[in-house]
């Protein structure tokens, strides 16, 4: 023990040269994000580990650092020693930087992010799953998460093929280049998928807080609310009830609810079962106690939906309907890094569909939720000169642009509900958008906002004749809030005789798309 000791102190003291032999580092969320983190790595070799850490880098002079915590989990799986401190009391929306000290030296310094703890702060979330065939492919997803930086990632399961320690040190390695360039751990929120082939997976690889690996999650102080479900377990039953008690207490004290599992309900490819019973038990409650948005995977293929509520009337198909005021936006369907599948079952209410390596990208705050698709297998040439800002969109990224649009938009549809929220905080509307032939090949565009403020401006666009994008056509200023209704009307007379237009909203917070033109 003495000789140990006299180990450890002389690399505290000559860190440069004792190094501790720690790898395939992760940061995992089991609490309140704000205040909580957990720090999880493979103990390659050495004992005792310990974490020092402090809102101050200190490049690894260990006497510096003013705080510092044992390990409070750890487990041998999956041909790893996993270790986990998880640090609680945390002040929010801060920078933390630490190192792992243990018998035989000193780690590289690294760092994490508290999330914030206010709805007044913007959220930045990239949303997936299914990695576990092509290694390239997965790597470059990886590597755009490290570009983009956001607060967190949302996994929906399907990291591995087989579920083997061979499988799981490769994705751990490769995890690693979710590490930016300046050593920040971006933390990862992950639902077990039907290639994880027991709970203890992903509870034992990612310290997730419950063995049955469902568990909720509240973001930005009382911003959002996400509920992680498990598939392969029974949708109904325990975890229903769990979900729906989940619900009632937190559905009118949130401005949005996220839900994440790995079945698509209805997955947009053939060769992938429905699954009528997360249906029945989850987007019957998903509809009643209003959740937003839901990210699905399994399926290998890309898809958004319009807001959905569950149903048989008129115009419904496979049990959802259309339902723009109350439904719930589905995305997914995978493709981190899984065999891409065909896109060939798209329904009535499919809002966009294709097949590619992909990610989601959402930004949120009270105002809304953007919603991005990011083709991720071209991540060496996105620009890196977004790190100081995560809603920076850099230079040569990939964002899918269907007929749809590039960014769908969630606005909210009533906040007066919600605590601390005032009654009179409204949305702007649009009430009417048209468009019709009038003289000399020209078309005359209309339309009319409700609810509109001092800051909003408009981008008028047209689908070009081809229907492959849209193009810019006019920036119309915004008339204000001096009136209940606002109307607008601009001639089109350029020589495409497309007749899709689409608006974009241009406000302090940058351009969305925010109404399809029918």
């Amino acid at each position: 023990m003495l000789a140990r000791n006299t180990i450890l102190i002389l690399c505290l003291l000559w860190s440069t040269i004792c190094v501790a032999k720690v790898d395939r580092l992760r940061a995992s969320l089991r609490s309140d994000p704000a205040t909580s983190i957990v720090i999880g790595w493979d103990q390659v070799s050495g004992t005792a580990p310990l974490l020092v850490f402090d809102t101050a880098s200190h490049n690894g002079d260990i006497p510096s650092y003013t705080s510092s915590q044992m390990v409070d989990a750890e487990n041998d799986y999956a041909g790893m020693q996993n270790k986990f401190v998880r640090l609680e009391g945390l002040t929010p929306n801060t920078v933390y930087y630490f190192v792992i000290v243990d018998s035989e030296g000193v780690s590289k310094e690294y760092s994490f992010e508290t999330l914030p703890n206010t709805s007044e702060e913007r959220i930045s979330i990239i949303a997936g799953g299914d990695s576990r065939n092509y290694r390239k492919a997965r790597q470059s997803a990886n590597k755009m998460v490290a570009k983009l930086h956001p607060h967190m990632v949302m996994f929906g399961g399907d990291m591995t093929g087989g579920d083997n320690a061979e499988q799981w040190y490769a994705w751990m390695n490769d995890w690693q280049l979710t590490i930016t360039e300046q050593g920040r751990l971006i933390p990862v929120v992950t639902a077990r998928g039907n290639h994880e082939y027991s709970n203890r997976s992903i509870m034992e690889l990612f310290d997730v807080p419950t063995k049955s690996n469902y568990y909720s999650l509240r973001i930005g102080g009382n911003l959002a609310q996400l509920y992680t479900l498990n598939s392969l377990i029974a949708a109904g039953g325990e975890q229903a009830a769990w979900l729906e008690q989940e619900l009632i207490t937190h559905h009118q004290d949130v401005y949005w609810q996220l839900s994440q599992y790995h079945f698509a309900t209805r997955p947009h490819t053939k060769r992938k079962a429905e699954r009528n019973d997360q249906l029945n038990y989850w987007s019957t409650l998903f509809y009643k106690y209003g959740v937003d948005l839901v990210v699905e995977s399994d399926a290998h293929v890309v898809k958004t939906t319009y807001p959905l509520k569950p149903g048989k009337e008129k115009g419904s198909q496979q049990g959802f309907v259309r339902d723009d005021k109350k439904g719930t936006v589905y995305v997914g369907e995978g493709c981190w890094g899984a065999p891409l599948r065909p896109n060939n079952d798209d329904k009535k209410w499919t809002r966009a569909s294709g097949s590619f390596n992909q990610f989601k990208w959402l930004f949120i705050d009270k105002k809304g939720i953007e919603v991005r698709t990011v083709l991720t297998d071209t991540a060496d040439k996105v620009g890196d000169e977004c790190f100081y800002d995560r809603f920076c969109i850099p230079s040569d990224i990939g964002i899918w642009d269907p007929p749809t649009g590039d960014v769908l938009l969630i606005e909210q549809r009533d906040v007066s509900n919600i605590a601390g929220v005032k009654s009179d905080e409204k949305n702007i509307e649009v009430l009417d958008f048209k468009s019709r032939s009038i003289a000399n090949d020209q078309r005359e565009i209309k339309w009319i906002t409700r609810h509109e403020n001092d800051s909003v401006n408009y981008e008028l666009q047209k689908l070009n004749l081809f229907g492959s994008s849209y193009k810019t056509i006019a920036m119309i200023n915004g008339q204000g809030s001096t009136q209940e209704k606002n109307y607008y009307k601009y001639i089109d007379d350029s020589d495409s005789d497309s007749s899709a237009y689409r608006l974009k909203k241009i406000s302090s917070k940058g351009v969305t798309l925010f109404y399809i033109g029918e």
